[in-house]
């Protein structure tokens, strides 16, 4: 009979991203964003007749939103360059076609879409233009072309998240870092707070207005988990209005249809999906047909439309009319690979350095696989987590045989406020000693040891790559950092503008915490940085600069080091393209199985 070999590298990278996705009010055309040609551009499908995906709009860049004209007169897309998220915003004729400049500038600015109004003839966006920073929020009249400034951004950047039926009332954020984001609505020349007390640190987000005095959000005010809540434009008041036990309300979809509510929440490594009856004062757990929920969308009949992943399915479009019954609208999936050819992770749990108590996802390589060898995965962010999502690097390479361990390091989201707070002015502390705690879990556990453990990390990730590399040298074989900072001080200095204003509560200030800065930094440890390393990083990346990797690559080839450089010269932080992704990748293995020996 006819033999095959294994599956290559190639085929598990043959999945496709799909990033978003958007569905006309009539319902019959759905697009989405995805590299199905191997680029970043917009698919559309007609949902009354075969399902099958078309080119929509041509234009080889990510998108960061879709939105239709209500009277299907056009698509409005924002897009950057080569991954520089610097993201303006283009029309698109409704039959599809070359996007076209709609609300654009120079190069280095940015427009950010906020709203359209019910007619369509409005465009509301934050840009910035004249206020690098803070960010200022303008309205877009398409009839006429005149534009008028509604906001200028003052004291942290803000954005406009929500826009009253009447175009009379507006929601603002104004964000001082990931975990204290306030929120304040402006009627004329009134303004008012969404929660009691604006300097007790908190988050607002995802605010939906259900008329045009009744405001509905999420916040974590005085909470360890995010809940929804209401602020009564009449009387001022905020109500707390739907809390979920040890769940964090991520997402707030309204159907006026059926006056409901649609609740996404994060529960550690999975999502939940609920309605909540405002007639009725009920909650209802429903199905998810995935683990995590990237989109949720409710359309004016009342269907669901979700976007979502498991750790073996990768990112697909659901639809459901009931939330408990969905239809498979894309058929992404593995080249020549099934979800059982694949590998679901354990969920694990182990003590840290102080007693407390670290969640872990370990993907165990099948025994018909198994090389021996594992990798020790410290998740990006900080303030994220690993989660059940679907990695076609992670699957690749437990296919080779590696097993993988990703922990959930103090920092990580999904198990409280409190918990989030403790990576803020201490990326290099607590977070580490959890990762040691966890490799010393691993060697406890007969899983691997000294001698069979690579390191690699992309982001805040890649920083703690170098970090533990730096502090920890003998518990590793080899290390693999995707653009990591190198140096605190160089860092907080080149982020991008508008996250400036919030590097102080998140990391620190160079000056006044010198000491934890050096201490924190990888750089300072170029002396004990001795196994290979392989550093990959975008030349366009706007989040850790290109110099970030150049700095320490530099400082360890003049001690004589084994280090590997590539640069990607049209990524940013990620790749959008998918032979970059696919060399990346296979240049990674690679590098592993040269230095098993």
């Amino acid at each position: 009979m006819i033999e095959f070999p294994k599956p290559t590298v190639e085929q598990f990278f043959r999945t496709y991203v799909i990033s978003d996705f958007s569905v006309s009010h009539d319902e019959k055309r759905l697009i989405f964003s995805s590299n199905l040609n191997g680029k970043m551009n917009l698919w559309a499908i007609d949902l009354d007749e075969n399902n099958f995906p078309y080119l929509f709009a041509h234009h080889d860049e990510q998108t960061s939103f879709i939105k239709f004209d209500p009277e299907n007169r056009y698509v409005l897309a924002g897009y950057d360059k080569d991954g520089d998220e610097n993201h303006q915003i283009y029309a698109i004729p409704m039959e599809g076609g070359l996007p076209q400049p709609l609300i654009t500038g120079e190069a280095d600015e940015k427009y950010y879409f906020s709203h359209l109004s019910e007619d369509g003839k409005r465009i509301y966006y934050v840009t910035s233009k004249e206020n690098p920073s803070y960010l200022n929020t303008h309205v877009r009249n398409l009839e006429d072309n005149s534009d008028t400034l509604l906001n200028m951004g003052e004291v942290s950047p803000t954005e406009l998240a929500a826009v009253s039926a009447n175009e009379k009332a507006f929601v603002y954020l104004r964000s001082f870092a990931n975990t204290y984001v306030t929120g304040v609505v402006k009627v004329g020349a009134e303004t008012y707070n969404l929660t009691p007390n604006q300097d007790v640190v908190h988050v607002v987000f995802d605010p939906v207005f259900t008329d045009d005095f009744t405001i509905y959000f999420i916040t974590d005010y005085e909470s360890e988990y995010s809940y929804v809540a209401k602020f009564d434009l009449a009387t001022k008041a905020f109500t707390k209005i739907v809390t979920i036990e040890n769940e964090s309300v991520q997402s707030l979809k309204w159907d006026k249809q059926y006056n409901a509510f649609y609740l996404v929440t994060e529960n550690g490594v999975t999502d939940g999906l609920y309605r909540y009856s405002l007639e009725k004062e009920e909650v209802e757990a429903l199905l998810t047909p995935v683990d995590l929920i990237d989109k949720l969308s409710i359309t004016k009949s009342g269907n669901l439309y979700v976007l979502g992943r498991s750790a073996t399915i990768p990112s697909n479009i659901y639809h459901s009319q009931d939330g408990k019954e969905w239809k498979q609208l894309t058929d992404n999936r593995v080249l020549g690979l099934s979800t059982e050819d694949m590998v679901e992770p354990d969920v694990v749990s182990y003590s840290s350095f102080d007693g407390m108590e670290i969640e872990a996802l370990l993907f165990r390589a099948k025994p018909e696989n198994d090389n021996g060898y594992t990798i020790l995965w410290p998740h990006g962010g900080p303030q994220a987590a690993e989660r059940k999502n679907f990695r076609s690097m992670f699957q690749c390479f437990l296919n080779r045989g590696y097993t993988i361990f990703a922990p959930n390091f103090r920092g990580s989201t999904g198990y409280g406020s409190s918990f989030v707070k403790l990576v803020e002015q201490d990326w290099g502390e607590g977070p580490r000693l959890d990762n040691v705690a966890g490799i010393e879990w691993l060697f406890e556990n007969n899983i691997t040891s000294k001698d069979k453990l690579f390191l690699v990390g992309g982001s805040y990730g890649g920083y703690m790559a170098l970090l533990l590399h730096g502090r920890h040298p003998e518990y590793f074989k080899a290390v693999i950092d995707i653009f990591g900072p190198s140096d605190l001080f160089t860092f907080v200095d080149s982020v991008p503008p508008h996250w400036k204003p919030i590097m102080d509560r998140w990391i620190g200030d160079p000056e006044r915490d010198k000491e934890r800065f050096i201490k924190d930094s990888p750089i300072t440890y170029l002396d004990s940085m001795t196994k290979p390393m392989l550093v990959i990083q975008g030349a366009k990346d706007p989040r850790v600069v290109k110099a970030e990797s150049d700095q320490i690559v530099a400082k360890l080839k003049e001690k004589g080091r084994d280090v590997e450089y590539f640069v990607m010269e049209d990524e940013g932080h990620g790749f959008s393209k998918k032979e970059n992704e696919i060399k990346v990748y296979t240049l990674m293995l690679e590098f592993m199985e040269k230095h098993q020996r």
